[in-house]
C-alpha cells in the first residue's frame, strides 16, 4: 500500500497535488510520503514484537537526510555501508549505538570514524579487515563490537547483481570456516565478538531463501556457543522485495516474514536486526516526469520524458521494471496505445519501458512512475550535465524541498582548470 493516489482525477502524494509540486520545483522530481514510509517502518517493528529487536533502516536504499531524520524518529536504527553513510547518519540525529557499519570494503579511515563517533557493531566481512580493525582499535585504546558476516551459499533467487549469498559472491565469509573466523576474532585485541551476520540478497519475492540462509545461523549460533562465544545478537540481513508490476503475486508481508524468523531463531536468546531498505522506501516515492515530445517512429512511437536513466537508472542497469501512469486520470475504458517511454540522454539505453500500454498524451502532460523511492535518486548523476533533480517529502497536505536541483553554474564550477591550460 502507498499513499499516491488519484483525487478528482489528479495524482496526489497524500493530499498535495502533484501538478502543484511541478509548479513550484519544476519536472523531474522525486516525491516521497511520510505516510507510507511510517507505515512501512512499523510493519516490519510490529512483525518483530514480542522478540528483543532493532530494524535498522538500510540507507544505501534512499539516504535523504529528511528521511533518515524520518525513521531515526520512529526509533528505527540505521545500516551503513560507507563513512559517507556513517556522516549521514549522524547529521541525521541517529546515535552511534543505532548504527550498524556494514559493506565489504571498509578502510582504516572509516573504522576510525565510527570508533571515534559511536558504533553499535561492525559487520565484518573478511579476515583482513577483522585484523585491520583490531589494530585500530587497539591502538586507539578501546573495543570494537563485531558480528562475522558469513555466507550461506543460498541462491536468493533474484536478479544476479543483486545476489550476496552465494559462494561466488564477494560478501562474507564461507560459514563452512566461520568457528575457524570466530575463534580467531576472539583471540585478537580490541575485539568483542557479539554476534552473527547474514545478508543473502536484495528483491527476494519468497521466503524459502530466507529460511535455508537462517536456520543454517541457528545452527552456527549453537556450534559457536558450544565453543565459548557468547553469541547474543543476529543481523539477519533485509532484502524483502517490493511489487513494482502490479500484476505480479505479492512478495510475503513483513508479518510473514516476522513469522519465519521467529520459527527459525527465535528460540536462541539472541536480539534480532533486520536491515530493510528497499520495502521501506520503495513504495513511499514516485519519479514524476514531462513528457518533451510524442515521436512517431518506425513501427513505434515514442514518449520523449525530461527525465533521463541519470535521474532513475535501474530500468537501464537491472532491466528493472516500473508501473508508469499519467497524472491527469485517463477518463474509465479510455483508448490505450503501444509507447517506448525514453530520456533525452545520449545513450540507446536510456530507455524506462518498450510497448507499454498507455493512454494518448500530449507534450508537456506528466506521468509518474511508481516504486521510485530506493535506488532511485541515491544512484543518480550528472551524466550530460544534467543536474540532479530536486527531492520533494509530502506530509498530509505540506510539502517541503528535501533536495534542491543545482544551477549549471554550480556544476560547472566544480571543476577547475590547471593554471598551464
Amino acid at each position: 500500500m502507498d499513499h499516491f493516489l488519484y483525487k478528482d482525477g489528479i495524482l496526489h502524494a497524500e493530499d498535495v497535488s502533484l501538478p502543484a509540486i511541478a509548479a513550484e520545483v519544476g519536472t523531474p522530481f522525486y516525491c516521497y510520503s511520510s505516510a507510507t514510509l511510517t507505515r512501512h517502518y512499523k510493519l516490519f517493528d510490529e512483525a518483530l514484537d514480542g522478540l528483543d529487536h532493532l530494524v535498522c533502516y538500510a540507507m544505501k536504499s534512499n539516504s535523504n537526510q529528511a528521511i533518515l531524520k524520518l525513521m531515526g524518529d520512529l526509533g528505527a536504527g540505521m545500516d551503513v555501508v560507507s563513512g559517507g553513510e556513517y556522516l549521514r547518519a549522524k547529521a541525521a540525529g541517529i546515535p552511534g549505538d543505532r548504527i550498524v557499519f556494514s559493506g565489504v570494503g571498509k578502510t582504516g579511515d572509516e573504522m576510525r570514524l565510527a570508533l571515534e563517533g559511536g558504533i553499535r557493531q561492525f559487520n565484518v566481512e573478511s579476515e583482513p579487515e577483522l585484523r585491520l580493525l583490531s589494530q585500530i582499535a587497539d591502538s586507539m585504546g578501546v573495543t570494537a563490537p563485531i558480528t562475522v558476516r558469513v555466507n550461506p551459499d543460498v541462491d536468493a533467487r533474484t536478479h544476479a547483481k543483486i545476489a550476496t549469498g552465494k559462494s561466488e559472491n564477494k560478501f562474507g565469509i564461507p560459514i563452512a570456516r566461520a568457528r575457524e573466523v570466530y575463534d580467531m576474532a576472539a583471540a585478537l585485541p580490541g575485539i568483542d565478538v557479539i554476534g552473527i551476520d547474514v545478508h543473502i540478497g536484495s528483491q527476494l519475492t519468497e521466503l524459502e531463501p530466507f529460511e535455508m540462509a537462517y536456520l543454517k545461523v541457528a545452527e552456527l549460533t549453537r556450534q559457536l556457543r558450544a565453543d565459548g562465544h557468547d553469541i547474543r545478537r543476529l543481523d539477519l540481513g533485509g532484502g524483502l522485495g517490493i511489487p513494482y508490476e502490479r500484476s505480479n503475486t505479492a512478495p510475503p508481508l513483513p508479518v510473514e516474514y516476522g513469522a519465519l524468523i521467529k520459527r527459525t531463531v527465535g528460540d536462541l536468546g539472541c536480539e534480532i536486526e533486520i536491515e530493510p531498505g528497499r520495502l521501506i522506501s520503495g513504495n513511499a516515492g514516485i519519479l514524476v516526469s514531462s513528457v518533451i515530445y510524442v515521436k512517431s517512429g518506425e513501427g513505434r512511437d515514442f514518449l520523449i520524458l525530461d527525465a533521463a536513466m541519470n535521474d532513475l537508472i535501474r530500468p537501464a542497469m537491472y532491466e528493472a521494471w516500473h508501473d508508469i501512469v499519467p497524472v491527469i486520470e485517463p477518463e474509465a475504458g479510455a483508448e490505450r496505445q503501444p509507447f517506448d517511454i525514453v530520456g533525452p540522454v545520449c545513450e540507446s539505453g536510456d530507455t524506462f519501458a518498450k510497448a507499454r500500454q498507455l493512454p494518448p498524451l500530449r507534450d508537456g502532460e506528466m506521468v509518474a512512475f511508481r516504486s521510485a523511492g530506493a535506488y532511485g535518486a541515491v544512484m543518480s548523476s550528472e551524466y550530460n550535465t544534467r543536474p540532479l533533480i530536486p527531492e520533494v517529502l509530502v506530509h498530509e497536505h505540506q510539502f517541503a524541498v528535501i533536495r534542491t536541483r543545482p544551477t549549471f553554474d554550480e556544476i560547472i564550477n566544480r571543476d577547475t582548470i590547471p593554471k598551464w591550460l
